[in-house]
């Protein structure tokens, strides 16, 4: 196994500091471990979670595509603290041989989400193996396409039809 990158210190800052996200589109709780192109981040569902669903006691299932991007948005923010550089903001493009085992993320449950960098460009292209767990039982994957471009606000003004 590779060697934990982030120290306990890192780990223990809020998720919002390695996310560009504020509150209340912030999903995910916490980073729970790092390594070099992986990340495992942590959510607990309770009645507060974003989207949850009275109806079915929980969180549906598709909210998951958005922890999965989340928590690579939280390992690039993760890498960039650790070089002394900017959270800069991601796009999620799709997935492929998405998976979903159950219908949602039940209430008072904890699930773990695990990214691992599969291959990335220098344009800042990326693809990531994902999936959530409840315990030691996969009940979501994915292939997850993203970019984060250098600089969001030339790409965006550049991409303007």
């Amino acid at each position: 196994m590779s060697e934990n990158i982030a120290d306990n210190t890192l780990l223990a800052k809020n998720i919002a500091e390695f996310v560009p996200h504020r509150a209340p589109m912030i999903l995910i709780d916490r980073v729970i471990q790092h390594q070099q192109d992986s990340l495992i981040t942590e959510v607990e569902i309770t009645p507060q979670s974003a989207y949850f669903n009275h109806a079915i006691n929980g969180v549906p299932n598709y909210v998951g595509i958005e922890y999965m991007a989340q928590s690579i948005a939280a390992l690039a923010g993760v890498e960039a603290h650790l070089r002394d550089d900017k959270i800069r903001v991601g796009f999620l493009l799709g997935t492929r041989k998405l998976v979903m085992h159950q219908p949602q993320f039940t209430l008072a449950e904890k699930y773990r989400i695990s990214v691992t960098r599969l291959y990335q460009e220098d344009s800042g292209l990326a693809v990531f193996d994902c999936q959530i767990l409840a315990g030691a039982t996969v009940i979501a994957s994915a292939n997850v396409n993203v970019f984060q471009p250098q600089d969001t606000q030339a790409y965006i003004q550049d991409n303007q039809v």
